[in-house]
């Protein structure tokens, strides 16, 4: 089951969205409709969904519908048709009661422009939506003060946001939405008002409190550097449709459309594409407890390579060059003990391959991609690095 599911949603501004919509079934563009009817396509026909714990980006150019898509979730505003689901709750069938009760227990929102009080200091801005909830105060300013102190912002609760720089007052906005401990934050253009450093700070922030808290996050961004920084999964948009869904890399390297090669083609590859996608399968792997020197060199020599890694209860447990395993058998070795090496560069599969070209630089060997499990995925050479990135149009 997806945490947010979205199902044929639609919404036309106007006062006869049926008029919109037949135009619509019939193929008519946004600004076609809007010429002939006065109406607004916002969202048209959008259907997608979000696990839980996972940050997807919907993103798109001024007018695209991404805002009003993200109001519909959390009925900000009244989808004309179609469902929300949030843990198959049916969103759009509740009551104006039960939909508040709603989305103070699962909606954190998180704003462009800040929406803060300004007569209000720190700790009373981040305990707004607890005090609207009822809570007791006790459990408000300890609920707030754990909120600002994990947006590192401990020691300025008792100032005002006309004391705080922008960055500091959007760990605000975040921190308000923390203390609520909504299961899913609807963030809006977040950091765009904010300065390219503080706004770099502010990705890191809230990608490092994402790994705590696992929060579902949906993100809205106009920025492509952003959304392929943050999203797990990317939704782009065009008036009002989703033209193309999908990971980072499957939108850079399988643009849907023309619309979308426009839109990611100044894209620095490099700095997207992992380790993951441009590794190898090792062509052979000694075993620890089977393996000596003899084996092992006969292995690589069939193999045509000049070293090879070595696994001891099904993970990575070293490296064993062909010169050193020549010298161990001279001596009489019976092992890899004593010849297998620890001293290898190993890096996870998620690494942007940008980061592998110093690693593989001055080094002789494969770079080894290891999972969580220290289990060996894969192995990166130059020459799979380099026809890895060629492959998918990076000179």
């Amino acid at each position: 089951m997806h945490k947010i599911s979205i199902e044929n949603l639609y919404k036309i501004f106007g006062p006869h969205p049926e008029k919109a919509l037949r135009l619509l079934e019939q193929g008519k563009t946004k600004d076609e409709i809007m010429q002939n009817t006065k109406h607004g396509v916002g969202v048209a026909n959008a259907s997608f969904y979000v696990d839980e714990g996972e940050i997807v980006v919907i993103m798109g150019l001024s007018g695209s519908g991404k805002s009003t898509l993200v109001r519909c979730i959390n009925r900000l505003i009244e989808p004309t048709s179609g469902k929300v689901f949030v843990d198959n709750e049916d969103v759009t069938a509740l009551s104006e009661e039960e939909l508040r009760v709603f989305r103070q227990k699962h909606f954190g929102m998180v704003f462009q422009n800040f929406a803060l009080f300004p007569h209000r200091t720190v700790l009373q801005n981040v305990e707004y939506g607890l005090e609207i909830q009822q809570t007791e105060p006790q459990e408000r300013k300890e609920r707030g003060m754990q909120a600002i102190e994990q947006v590192g912002l401990k020691g300025w609760e008792a100032s005002y946001p006309s004391q705080l720089s922008g960055g500091m007052q959007q760990r605000v906005g975040l921190a308000r939405a923390l203390a609520l401990d909504a299961d899913i934050m609807l963030m809006d253009e977040a950091f765009s008002a904010l300065d390219p450093l503080i706004r770099r700070d502010m990705q890191d922030e809230l990608l490092m409190l994402q790994e705590e808290m696992q929060k579902t996050i949906v993100f809205i961004s106009h920025d492509l550097d952003e959304a392929l920084r943050l999203g797990d999964r990317i939704i782009l948009m065009k008036d009002g449709v989703i033209v193309q869904e999908g990971t980072a890399e499957e939108i850079l390297t399988s643009p849907a459309n023309d619309y979308v090669v426009r839109f990611v083609e100044d894209v620095d590859m490099s700095k997207v594409l992992t380790a993951e996608s441009v590794m190898v399968k090792p062509a052979e792997m000694a075993y620890y407890k089977t393996d000596g020197p003899k084996s092992a060199l006969r292995k690589m020599k069939t193999a045509g390579i000049s070293s090879i890694f070595v696994r001891k209860d099904r993970q990575l447990a070293g490296m064993v060059t062909a010169a050193d395993a020549a010298e161990a058998l001279k001596r009489g070795d019976k092992t890899l003990e004593h010849v297998m090496t620890e001293n290898f560069d190993s890096v996870a599969p998620d690494t942007p391959a940008n980061e592998l070209f110093p690693l593989l630089a001055d080094n002789n060997y494969p770079l080894a991609v290891v999972n969580e499990k220290n289990k060996l995925v894969g192995i990166i050479i130059k020459g799979s690095l380099l026809a890895g990135l060629a492959e998918r149009g990076v000179s």
